[in-house]
Parts: structure tokens; C-alpha cells; sequence
């Protein structure tokens, strides 16, 4: 066990602890990880481009030390943040005059503290804390931690404290939801983050999971036509945002048509498969939009416009007697989009920019070119 002084701490039945910790405890107590999905992800944010200055900060060993999964829900780390941070506690370390981290970082622990009281019944004593690496986890001020972390061969002979609030075995839905609290705002989660820790962390919404898993398929699944396009908790390489599709589908989801009741359930179930073999179709529909550069069918705007018929797609192959899923099936129902609308609609500087495109409009044109196919007047 680590001893650490403490003070004991109640808010509205939640007991927790005000704690100073030492840079030493910090690097061995605390484990970093960010939120990511697959192989391709990365920890880190921000390229290593050649700096005015050059960075103190070893990324390679740095970046072996932050942990990417699926169950974390800390965002990417911002390099730039981290240099920033080391500068000024170096600024701090040279001139004596400032702490570099005043303010209390939050932790949870993943096993059970022990306080022993300075005398009875008292709210001041010491904190037994298991020793164990890893064993913490910053849910607000991971950045200033790293920092330190990254710094701390030149604290070697200081006497360093880190003012730490630390809860106790904290539900982990609790530890998703203050993280959201902290950092929605002043730090401006962005909002692909937030809808992929909504649904599977922080509340129960079965419409936005759904979407959400949807989103997964079409942008982690070598078959989708929009592999690795998708930009996924608001970073990566991506160049389609996931939150706008995802809380298009989430519409869908909630909707009439695919909501609650065994209709809905069905289509939940074989809805990645759908997508996938839907978008698929769209892309050899648009040959041309879809591979070029000069086209906006890549767009939230017509990305959400494709999700919004997919109803009036489904319905067609019901009406076929058609596997929802099937790939030929739904090649025929939407064949017409060739044919009425065209590659052309998506250019950019042309048709797109004229018509002065909307998710509706874009809509109502793919409606009505399913519902007319011949070319009936619009």
C-alpha cells in the first residue's frame, strides 16, 4: 500500500477523497488511455511536424505508455497540449515562483481505498492506496499528467506534489458521465465523441447504439464503401464526420418505421449488412461522383440524405417480397438514381452549389426518382 495524506470528503451520499499525491505515485499509479477503435487508431493527435523548437517530449516513449480501447472514453491526446504544458512546467521549475499544476486533478480508483482517520471521527488522515500499476484513472486533467510524466526526469530531487480528488471504485457509467460534465464545454468535446460514449457509456439509448454500430460497420469493414473514410470521435484521417450520421440514423431508429417493435428489431439486426450493401450500390450508381474529387456526394449533406430514403428502400423491396440486405435487390430499386439524377447533380461548383442543396431536397429528388423511374415529370 501507498500512504498518501488525506482528507475525507461527502457530497450527497458519494464519498471521496482530497489527496496530495507525489510526481513518483503519479508515474507508477496512474494508467493513461484514450478512446479508439481498431488497428488503424492512434493515442495521439497531432502530426510530428518540424517545430520552431524542438519538442522536449519522447513521444516514442510517451506514446508506449498511453493505452487505445474500446472501454476507455478519455479523447485522443493533443500534442501540441503536451509540449505546451512541459514549457511551462519547465518555465515554473526555472523561476520558483508559480506551481505548474495548483488544481486538483480527478482520479478513480479501480479497487477499494482505505482511510484511517487522524483521530476518531476525523475527516483528515491517510490514504492507503494499493500498489499497483495502473491501478488509476484521470478523468479530468490527463494531459496535465502526461506532461508531467514526460517531464519528470527533471524533477528528480524535487519534492512534487499533485493535488488529487480520488473516488473510490466509482460506477463506471459515473465516471463516463462526470467526464462528459467536465469536459463538454469549456473543452469543447467534440460532438463525434460524445455520440460514441452516448448509447454504450453514458446513457441507455438503444436508437443511438444503433446507429452508432452502423457508423462502426461502414467505416471499420473492408466491404464498405466508405472504409476508413469515416472520421471517427472527431480525429483521424477520415473526411466524413460520424456525428451527423449517426444522428441521422438515430432518427431513423426512433422513427415509425424502424422504431420500437418487432419491425424495428428486425431491421436493427440486419441494418450494417443494409447499409454497407446499400452505400455500396450507391457508389456504382454515382461511378463517378463517388471516386472523384469535385463532388459532394461524400458530404454529411448527402450522406444524410441517402439514410433519410432508406426507408422508402426497404419499402420498395418489402413490396418485392426482396431480402432486405440482398445486394442485387436493392441495385434494382435504386437503379433509377442513375438515371434521373446523375453523377452531375453532385458536382460541386455545379448542380450541388445551384440548387443550392439540402439535406431535404437532396431527399425529396431520391424519392421521387424511386417513386417515378421512367422520368415522370417532378
Amino acid at each position: 500500500m501507498i500512504s498518501v495524506a488525506a482528507i475525507r470528503m461527502q457530497q450527497f451520499g458519494v464519498q471521496f477523497y482530497q489527496a496530495s499525491l507525489s510526481a513518483k505515485d503519479i508515474d507508477k499509479l496512474v494508467r493513461f488511455e484514450v478512446l479508439t477503435y481498431g488497428e488503424q487508431a492512434q493515442g495521439v493527435r497531432g502530426g510530428r511536424k518540424r517545430a520552431a523548437q524542438p519538442s522536449k517530449v519522447n513521444w516514442d516513449l510517451l506514446e508506449r505508455r498511453i493505452a487505445a480501447n474500446e472501454k476507455a472514453y478519455q479523447r485522443q491526446i493533443i500534442r501540441k497540449k503536451i509540449d505546451e504544458l512541459v514549457q511551462y512546467y519547465e518555465q515554473c521549475r526555472q523561476a520558483r515562483d508559480l506551481p505548474s499544476i495548483p488544481g486538483a486533478v480527478i482520479i478513480s480508483c479501480d479497487e477499494a481505498l482505505k482511510f484511517e482517520p487522524a483521530s476518531s471521527d476525523a475527516s483528515i488522515g491517510t490514504l492507503k492506496v494499493p500498489e499497483r500499476e495502473g491501478i488509476l484513472r484521470a478523468i479530468d486533467g490527463q494531459h496535465r499528467l502526461l506532461a508531467l510524466h514526460a517531464d519528470r526526469e527533471r524533477f528528480e530531487g524535487e519534492d512534487f506534489s499533485v493535488p488529487a480528488v480520488i473516488f473510490d471504485r466509482l460506477p463506471e457509467d459515473h465516471v463516463v458521465q462526470m467526464f462528459v460534465t467536465i469536459n463538454a464545454k469549456h473543452t469543447r468535446l467534440n460532438a463525434s465523441h460524445l455520440v460514441s460514449l452516448s448509447g454504450r457509456q453514458l446513457y441507455s439509448d438503444d436508437s443511438l447504439a444503433a446507429a452508432h454500430d452502423v457508423v462502426r460497420a461502414l467505416n471499420d469493414r473492408e466491404d464498405s464503401p466508405l472504409y476508413g473514410d469515416i472520421k471517427l470521435l472527431g480525429v483521424g484521417k477520415g473526411r466524413i464526420a460520424q456525428a451527423p450520421l449517426a444522428q441521422e440514423l438515430k432518427k431513423l431508429f426512433a422513427s415509425e418505421t424502424f422504431g420500437p417493435g418487432r419491425k424495428g428489431e428486425a431491421f436493427r439486426e440486419e441494418s450494417k449488412k443494409f447499409y454497407v450493401n446499400y452505400l455500396k450500390q450507391v457508389a456504382q450508381v454515382f461511378t463517378a461522383a463517388w471516386g472523384g474529387r469535385k463532388y459532394s456526394i461524400k458530404s454529411a449533406t448527402a450522406m444524410r440524405a441517402f439514410i433519410r430514403v432508406a426507408p422508402d428502400v426497404v419499402r420498395r423491396l418489402d413490396q418485392e417480397h426482396a431480402d432486405r440486405t440482398d445486394f442485387r435487390a436493392i441495385g434494382r430499386v435504386i437503379s433509377p438514381w442513375g438515371r434521373r439524377i446523375g453523377d452531375l447533380r453532385f458536382e460541386t461548383e455545379g448542380a450541388w452549389k445551384r440548387a443550392g442543396t439540402t439535406v431535404e431536397s437532396l431527399a425529396k429528388e431520391l424519392r421521387l426518382a424511386l417513386q417515378y423511374p421512367e422520368g415522370a415529370a417532378v
